[in-house]
């Protein structure tokens, strides 16, 4: 349809004055010309759009009233859980870190907790693995808390990421311990010594 015909005779014979800027477009020109800019031309000339096919939604179940998805409360307990777990992390090892920059004191409070009196003697070592130990935990952790902030972002259930960054963090700061430790014999004798058989 072109704008002269459009302009006449529809309205009971009144004529409207000819459109600039496609005010008297149907409401499928307008949709034609937003989303395909392609038909532009092909409507200038006078040819109608194809029409394009609508896709179809699913159909969706009616849930009863007052019913809550028990996704949105599980998703709603795993973040709580998720971020109780974190928070704790952080400040496990925060203090761990402290702890572990001054590893002779690290070492002789472990062995006082088991029953041992000994002096870690191996201050080269301890402290060069003491560093490696913390630098582990906080990398750990600031991975452990990535990790987990993009599994949230997509919706999904991320309670387990700390738990897991959790215990490979300590399996290989606990080799950086156990190097420290091995490397003082004095220190290790003691605590062997203490051992019943």
């Amino acid at each position: 349809m072109s704008d002269d015909s459009r302009s006449s005779g529809e309205g009971g014979g009144v004529e409207r004055p000819r459109p600039q800027y496609g005010e008297y477009a149907t409401a499928e020109e307008q949709r034609a010309r937003i989303q395909r800019p392609e038909v532009t031309e092909a409507l200038d000339a006078g040819v109608a759009p194809q029409p394009q096919p609508q896709p179809q939604a699913a159909p969706v179940a009616d849930a009863p009233a007052g019913f809550v998805a028990p996704a949105t409360r599980g998703a709603r307990v795993d973040r709580i859980v998720t971020f109780g777990l974190l928070f704790y992390g952080l400040f496990s090892v925060v203090t761990t870190i402290v702890q572990l920059l001054n590893f002779p004191e690290y070492a002789e409070r472990g062995a006082q907790m088991l029953g041992v009196t000994a002096t870690f003697t191996n201050l080269s070592a301890g402290y060069v693995w003491g560093a490696a130990a913390a630098l582990v935990y906080g990398v750990g952790w600031l991975l452990t808390a990535v990790f987990t902030w993009r599994r949230l972002r997509r919706g999904r259930v991320a309670f387990w990421i700390p738990l897991v960054g959790f215990v490979a963090t300590a399996l290989i700061a606990g080799i950086c311990v156990t190097m420290a430790l091995v490397g003082d014999a004095t220190f290790m004798s003691a605590i062997l010594d203490s051992v019943p058989n």
